[in-house]
């Protein structure tokens, strides 16, 4: 793509946005950043630097409507005036990720799914790290992909998409596409059609060919019927938790097995993270390692000294007994749904926030079986109420992370936990979920 002299806006100026503005201006665009928001210190010290104009707390449209090409951050909604006029004018709109990939030769492993695309993420590139290969980490998690792309020389890139990044993609190809799974999420963004949702996800197969790879969860029936309707050209490589295949990953014998490239196995005992969801990543993490002929040995250690994501099921301390677990990056039911399940404990479960249109009946069978009260951390809670008293027996609704976490304390004993599930989005009390769970996190120290 050639975008010299050409005027770029880039609309958000978070990390994804600084990071498009500094590859085009490098690239020789005439650069606009517009920001609706305030823009936090350290990304104004970067726009600064790279002598880039920016505005923020407001969108200048005769500015914005001169572009030729507009980058948007993917949190902005299409249905906002900004995105509107932009669209009535006819001005291409495409995302940084989409943006990036116009200037790098390097390969790209490409994760996606309601859930589980985090931890897969970083599994991998903690896999490729120890294989010493130079490899960025990008999209949802790490730094800006445009930003490496500008100012780095890597040979691979591990990236996380979510459906709104995706749904900004055109040309973009993945070498490596990977689909953790598909449950209903963000149906509020996609008209609460679950069909639109799962056409999103499956995006992340746009423009691969036969030299490409697909890995995908075959116990998932919604990708398995849709893989049915569709002729996909990329070699399919599926991974099942009860389900064995002679090109694939599987468990099988509490072994976890790769069946491509020369068999692999290792005990699931040895895995670093616990639970079927972490098998299932573990699976697609040795897959992407065995196509890219990383050293068995290497992905054996990789899969056994792995240390998870903050703020997913994170331990965080044990108080006269009672164990504390922050997974404030549970923003779904689906999330909270493995979190609860791979308690061992009676948990008392902290749970609330801005609700995406959840079905927590989904959660009925597990609050059943393991949760003995529940602490409501919201501003309106009445639908999680509503869904749970009868189940259980203590149900109290909290104000602040501190409060629910004395709460905490109060409800559980010994050799019980106190999890932090939310299900929901934060920004009804917090800045986001990374806020919510470090609030969490200070709360229980402060015990």
């Amino acid at each position: 793509m050639d975008i010299q002299n050409k005027i770029v806006v880039v609309l958000g100026a978070g990390e994804s946005g600084v990071g498009a503005a500094i590859l085009a201006k490098i690239k020789g665009a005439e650069v606009f950043v517009s920001d609706f928001g305030t823009v936090k210190d350290v990304f104004m010290e970067e726009l600064n630097r790279y002598q880039l104009e920016w505005e923020q707390g407001q969108h200048s449209m005769e500015r914005i409507l001169e572009a030729g090409l507009v980058i948007k951050s993917p949190g902005i909604p299409e249905k906002t005036p900004v995105m509107k006029a932009i669209r009535e004018k006819g001005i291409k709109v495409i995302s940084e990720i989409e943006f990036a990939g116009y200037f790098t030769t390097a390969k790209k492993v490409c994760i996606t799914g309601s859930n589980g695309k985090t931890t897969t993420t970083m599994l991998i590139h903690h896999m490729l790290k120890k294989a010493g290969l130079n490899v960025g980490l990008a999209g949802n998690v790490g730094y800006s992909f445009a930003k490496q792309v500008a100012l780095e020389n890597n040979e691979i890139y591990v990236l996380e998409l979510s459906s709104f990044q995706l749904d900004d993609m055109e040309d973009f190809k993945a070498e490596i596409a990977i689909l953790t799974n598909i449950t209903p999420d963000h149906l509020d963004r996609y008209e609460y059609n679950m069909q639109l949702y799962v056409n999103s996800k499956f995006r992340i197969l746009n423009n691969q060919t036969e030299s490409d790879y697909f890995i995908y969860n075959a116990d998932d029936p919604i990708i398995r019927s849709e893989m049915e309707k569709r002729s996909i050209p990329a070699k399919k490589l599926p991974f099942s938790l009860t389900r064995v295949f002679e090109e694939g990953a599987y468990v099988a014998n509490k072994q976890l097995i790769i069946n491509f490239n020369n068999q692999f196995t290792m005990s699931i005992h040895d895995l670093a993270l616990k639970g079927k969801h972490n098998t299932q990543n573990s699976l697609a993490s040795g897959l992407t390692g065995r196509i890219l002929d990383i050293r068995k040995e290497i992905v054996r250690e990789s899969l056994s000294d792995f240390v998870n994501v903050e703020h997913r099921l994170e331990f965080v301390a044990r108080v006269h007994g009672i164990e504390f677990i922050n997974d404030s990056k549970a923003t779904n039911v689906n999330s909270t749904w493995f979190a609860l399940e791979s308690m061992e404990q009676p948990t008392v479960w902290i749970v609330g926030g801005v609700d995406k249109g959840n079905n927590y009946s989904e959660l009925l069978n597990l609050v059943r079986e393991k949760v003995k009260a529940i602490i409501c951390l919201g501003k309106d809670n009445q639908k999680i109420i509503d869904t749970f008293s009868g189940y259980v027996e203590t149900i109290v609704e909290a104000g602040s992370a501190m409060e629910a976490v004395a709460y905490g304390y109060r409800l559980a004993k010994k050799e019980e936990t106190v999890l932090l599930s939310p299900a929901c989005a934060s920004f009804d009390l917090f800045e986001n979920y990374e806020d919510r769970g470090n609030q969490f996190k200070e709360a229980v120290r402060s015990l």
